[in-house]
């Protein structure tokens, strides 16, 4: 309370720009910047950066920590991160431009600008509309299709031509399901319509023209830039720096890397409901509405309801995801890359927007994000902070437990039904591609072609089945199971993927073994 109470007095006396130099000799400032590095601290956080707007002014922009573990480079509030599916927001409100430039309208059918898209049915491609691209009820589920663009060389178009082979999850516009793939069919859209690349188009209707000048669509940009995070991976034992991974494929989704500075420049346009400056605007206050309108209804989980209890409604818009929080509508999004999460909070009775930027996998974002919220709103504290850092560390014990016992061998003394030449070869599915298996060494060794990286041994655990050991590492899961399976002349004619994890779903491969002519 006592935050909100003083900002508020601050703003109402002094410019912007003085505020930024009186910040410091805030006691109730220095507070919030002591008790987030130290929560920084006990999260094993390397680095992160927190802003936040409030009645149109940036009155906390500041960097914790460092860029790369081991390292001294501070973070600062220009630092680069990947704000991941806090992209989806900047889609939408391309969108909203087109809409408004009549170019298309909100529900014009995506076969209108996109003739060779398919999905599952027939009927649901044909009816498909932009608002669908938007708010996840395609009918596919959550993350479905994921693999086609991570770490593979599929452009968009490819990797949407390849998506009419996954099956529904539930029914079309009755079925909450997150789609990335529906929002690169979003990003094909801006291209087709405007005649420039989403990223291009990004650029110069958005980013360029509220100032969001550090700011990049893509990781090749990072090479024009400094001051850059590091991604870091945690484990139950410690942190490590891991590489940066270009997702320039799904770029329309969450390619966007940016800085706290510049995401307050755009949570105050998203505040102002478009409004850039008295004579320019982003897109009008009816975008906005309709963007922050529901869309698509999210089931409150019991989970949910033990966590957030005052919860009434959880939604999607177009972009964002919609809820109330102690009586007030808000509007947010997470954002997860390979390495960083990140965390876009806005509360528009308040006049108030929150973004938390981090260079690791963790809870740390929300747990920042409500513990400034419920300063600013005046309520009873709670240990946000206590509450999701017991949630993350058992989450991921939960994590490594599954792998754990996914690779642990459930018949002791067995022995493959073949030698290990006869389960050699290549095995393919018209989703995904082509998988090889070859013996080296003499040794199983599984290739996964479309992803240049994901190449594993294969140690036999049981009967037919092979633990899988990737020869990289990777963010989003660890060790999993191979298994071959037979037709009923014994010949092996399938290879069945079970990588544990909560984003990359390995189990759509469905890799048939192609037969000898």
């Amino acid at each position: 309370m006592a935050i909100r109470i003083l900002l508020s007095t601050l703003l109402s006396l002094m410019p912007a720009a003085v505020f930024a130099q009186q910040t410091d000799t805030s006691k109730e400032i220095a507070g919030l910047a002591e008790w987030i590095e130290s929560t920084r601290d006990e999260w094993d956080v390397p680095g992160l950066s927190v802003t936040v707007v409030h009645n149109g002014q940036t009155v906390f922009a500041r960097g914790f920590g460092v860029r790369e573990i081991g390292q001294s480079e501070p973070v600062d509030e220009d630092t680069l991160f990947a704000i991941a599916s806090n992209t989806k927001a900047f889609t939408a409100a391309a969108m909203a431009i087109l809409q408004e430039d009549e170019q298309l309208e909100w529900d014009d059918r995506v076969q209108e600008h996109l003739p060779w898209l398919q999905l599952y049915d027939p009927w649901v491609s044909a009816e498909l509309r932009i608002d669908d691209l938007l708010c996840h009820r395609s009918g596919l589920g959550t993350f479905s299709g994921d693999l086609l663009w991570w770490g593979t060389d599929y452009t968009p178009r490819q990797v949407l031509m390849r998506s009419r082979h996954l099956k529904p999850a539930g029914s079309f516009r009755a079925h909450y399901g997150y789609s990335n793939l529906m929002f690169l069919a979003a990003g094909e859209v801006v291209a087709s319509v405007s005649g420039q690349s989403w990223q291009s188009f990004i650029e110069e209707r958005i980013l360029n023209r509220i100032g969001m000048q550090r700011t990049v669509t893509s990781v090749e940009d990072l090479a024009l830039r400094n001051n850059i995070a590091t991604p870091h991976k945690p484990s139950t034992e410690d942190v490590t720096p891991i590489p940066w991974v270009n997702w320039d494929t799904m770029a329309a989704a969450g390619g966007i890397i940016s800085s706290a500075d510049d995401m307050a420049r755009w949570v105050t346009v998203q505040l102002a409901h478009g409004r850039i400056d008295d004579d320019n605007r982003l897109f009008s206050e009816r975008s906005s509405r309709r963007m922050w309108s529901p869309h698509t209804i999210i089931p409150i989980s019991e989970s949910w309801q033990k966590r957030f209890p005052d919860t009434h409604f959880r939604a999607y818009g177009l972009g964002w995801s919609l809820s109330d929080y102690k009586g007030r509508k808000t509007v947010s999004h997470g954002g997860g890359y390979d390495g960083m999460y990140s965390q876009v909070m806005m509360v528009p009775e308040e006049d108030l927007g929150i973004v938390v930027l981090t260079n690791s996998m963790t809870g740390i974002a929300p747990a920042i994000t409500y513990h400034i919220l419920d300063d600013y709103l005046g309520d009873d504290p709670r240990d946000w902070s206590a509450e999701g850092l017991k949630r993350d560390r058992k989450s991921r014990r939960e994590f490594y437990e599954r792998i754990s016992k996914a690779i642990t061998p459930k018949a002791e003394d067995t022995t493959p039904s073949h030698d290990l030449s006869a389960y050699t070869g290549t095995y393919t599915g018209d989703l995904y591609g082509d998988g090889i298996v070859e013996l080296q060494d003499e040794k199983l060794l599984l290739r996964l072609l479309p992803n240049p990286d994901l190449v594993a041994d294969l140690t036999h655990l049981h009967y037919d089945t092979f633990a899988i050991h990737w020869r990289h590492e990777f963010a989003w899961f660890a060790e999993g199971t191979a298994q071959f399976l037979m037709d009923a002349d014994g010949n092996i004619n399938e290879i069945r993927l079970n990588v544990p994890n909560d984003d990359l779903w390995f189990h759509e491969l469905e890799l048939k073994r192609v037969q000898d002519e």
